[in-house]
């Protein structure tokens, strides 16, 4: 059943706490929604009121949490279950332990969480927490693999480390900010996986050419756009790739994260698995030329040349479109100041590109280590369109959008 939104136009999350220690996470995720204008509903099974209160999470989502204690408890005169799977944009079940899965991968409904899932039509977001043992068991992978065939659920990958139970291995819950930045994507997607099947290979960072082993020329790129390309890509059911120069930032649980140092690198990984690729995004800041003589040792202050000898690096972007097949979308980058337009057109028609975003580097609060960006996209066709300051997931989601497959 659709709805309107609330007049403020927020979307809505329900978030449904399983019973595991991993839900003392969950009342970050719930402060976190709330803090981005996400309206914020909150389902406790009884189990979960053993790890945190619904005081606690009543408090953080500005209101009051649902438990099984109010199941037949009707509001506006409808049951609580059906009012709540109408209500929903998104449901997401953060921690997701065996118990839950197995009650959704066999349609039972039980209590308040399982009863709403059923009743409602919105995607699922399903993030597990448990033991490694428990998470690795046959019939565990059996449910969750079987629940995964409905394209309703999106399921987030375990992490590995050491767990509540001091066991190391696969099993930890996804951290809030991974889940918040997947609950972003679904809302924008609204469940929709058009990148399913798809090999996406992503470059992106800056790329740093050392004179010796403590000077190099570089770029303040921090590689936080294609972090985000990538996020978006795996959240729309793409086999993620990612390439990046030294990065502050650890990679989504289910991305492939190659790091390199240099252009040299970044062009040997980019080159290898350029053939296999469907997607391919250049979004990494490489440097265009190296010290054309490096020692190995730190050369002293007194040795420094006064003129520094450079030489060109190679060009990673027009070695992939000579290489380019029919099927492949290659998708390039264009940082600019000023006139950000003409020479991305240029840059498109030059590099053989299918599509390129003309960025602008001296806007405020835009480009270079920004957790924003704003952009011009223009396709080989003659195709312009202009995003205005958003969030760097946003703009890849409107990337992915306007590119066609």
């Amino acid at each position: 059943m659709s709805h309107p939104e609330t007049e403020h136009g927020q979307k809505r999350v329900l978030i449904a706490v399983g019973g595991g220690i991993a839900a003392y996470k969950t009342c970050e995720l719930v402060s976190r929604l709330f803090q981005t204008g996400i309206e914020v509903r909150v389902i406790l099974t009884r189990s979960a009121q053993e790890f945190i209160t619904p005081l606690t999470l009543a408090t953080l989502s500005r209101h009051p949490a649902y438990t099984d204690d109010l199941f037949w408890q009707p509001v506006h005169s409808r049951p609580l279950h059906i009012e709540l799977g109408e209500w929903a944009d998104l449901l997401v079940i953060a921690p997701l332990t065996a118990n839950t899965l197995a009650k959704l991968a066999w349609g039972m409904a039980d209590n308040l969480l399982t009863n709403t899932v059923l009743a409602s039509t919105c995607p699922v977001l399903l993030a597990p927490a448990m033991n490694t043992d428990m998470w690795e068991q046959l019939t565990v992978q059996r449910n969750w693999q079987q629940l995964l065939l409905d394209s309703r659920y999106h399921g987030m990958s375990t992490a590995s480390g050491l767990l509540a139970c001091d066991r190391i291995g696969a099993g930890r819950m996804a951290e809030p900010p991974e889940i918040l930045a997947h609950i972003q994507s679904l809302l924008h997607t609204k469940g929709q996986r058009d990148l399913v099947g798809k090999q996406v290979l992503i470059s992106t960072g800056g790329t740093q050419e050392y004179l010796d082993p403590v000077r190099f020329i570089g770029n303040p790129a921090t590689g936080k756009m294609g972090l985000a390309l990538a996020q978006a890509a795996l959240h729309r059911g793409a086999n993620v790739t990612l390439v990046h120069g030294p990065a502050s930032w650890d990679a989504p649980l289910g991305v492939q994260a190659i790091p390199v140092i240099n252009a040299e690198e970044m062009q040997q990984v980019m080159v290898e698995y350029f053939p296999k690729a469907d997607v391919i995004v250049m979004s990494a800041a490489v440097a265009d030329v190296k010290p054309k003589n490096y020692s190995p040792d730190k050369l002293p202050k007194r040795s420094l040349p006064e003129n520094l000898p450079l030489e060109p690096v190679p060009d990673i972007v027009a070695q992939l479109g000579r290489l380019k097949q029919p099927h492949q979308c290659l998708i390039g980058f264009a940082a600019q100041t000023g006139n950000i337009v003409k020479p991305a057109w240029e840059k498109l028609q030059s590099k053989k590109l299918d599509a390129i975003v003309a960025n602008p580097i001296d806007q405020a609060n835009s480009g270079f280590g920004s957790d924003n960006n704003q952009a011009v996209f223009l396709d080989h066709q003659g195709r312009q369109a202009e995003v205005p300051p958003c969030s760097k997931l946003q703009m890849a989601h409107h990337l992915y959008d306007f590119v066609s497959f």
